[in-house]
């Protein structure tokens, strides 16, 4: 939910057990984000190391010079180097559009409603009956405005995620390797045991996809590899391009509700763009 962007750099850090490297552990991790750095137009940001299983990858930072791009150990053993680079190429668009200090800045929003809303519940009962009926009727305005700008909270960041896909391409990344590393992400979570993806709950709205989510995704992006490679080449997805995708109710309600877009969505618009 939305809330997930309150947390602070140091428990993102410890939750995921990240240690930064240097260019001499990691040269070639270091090239990539120094180029795409370079490309994007900001500072070099430092890189680290997630010691998770989860096969991803994210981007925290209150500013630009405070700008961060992590992988997870999963990820590194997980993607080629093209789709790396196109993953990391979404990861510093977020940075270069201040994606997490903007959402974050609107969480207080609905934040803020829910105290306001949980107060007059709690409090209203210890008043007059007049001041209690009063104090529980803004306690239901609040919390209705609080679910209210909590689902424009999650659109906002949804589409955040829609820019920063466009944002790799403009990059210079090809959208099949964003969309192979996307699918490979899903398979790659969908393995994963569950008690492991619980560890990263708190935190997914920072990943490039929802890896609780993979199990159901994994079946709708199955008919993308049409030659059952484990990747998505050009040619799958021109293909995709002029396919007409149809969700079901239960799937455009998992998407309301959530930080990510649906993932068939996702490469379908990178299916648009060209090379």
């Amino acid at each position: 939910m939305s809330v997930q962007y309150m947390i602070g750099p140091k428990i993102v850090e410890w939750s995921m057990r990240v240690h930064y490297v240097n260019s001499e552990q990691y040269p070639h991790l270091h090239q990539i984000v120094e180029d795409l750095a370079q490309r994007a137009r900001i500072p070099k940001p430092r890189i680290g190391i997630a010691a998770i299983a989860i096969p991803n990858a994210f981007a925290f930072g209150r500013s630009l010079n405070d700008g961060r791009v992590c992988v997870t150990e999963g990820i590194m053993r997980l993607l080629n180097e093209d789709e790396l680079r196109a993953v990391l190429g979404h990861e510093i668009t977020h940075l270069k559009n201040r994606d997490v200090l903007m959402i974050t800045l609107l969480s207080v929003i609905p934040m803020i409603l829910y105290r306001i809303a949980w107060h007059m519940f709690f409090f209203g009962n210890r008043r007059s009956r007049q001041a209690s009926s009063n104090a529980v009727l803004v306690g239901l305005v609040a919390f209705l405005f609080y679910f209210i700008t909590n689902l424009l909270v999650l659109y906002a960041s949804r589409i955040r995620e829609y820019f920063a896909d466009r944002g790799s391409v403009l990059l210079g990344n090809n959208p099949a390797w964003l969309a192979s590393g996307l699918y490979k992400l899903v398979y790659g979570s969908a393995r994963i045991d569950k008690q492991k993806l619980k560890e990263a709950e708190g935190l997914k709205a920072f990943f490039v996809n929802d890896p609780s989510r993979a199990l159901n995704e994994i079946h709708e992006l199955r008919q993308l590899d049409l030659d059952r490679s484990g990747t998505i080449d050009p040619n799958e997805l021109q293909i995709l391009q002029s396919k007409k995708i149809e969700l079901s109710f239960g799937d455009r309600l998992l998407e309301l509700l959530s930080t990510h877009p649906n993932m068939l969505k996702r490469i379908k618009l990178l299916s648009k763009y060209k090379p």
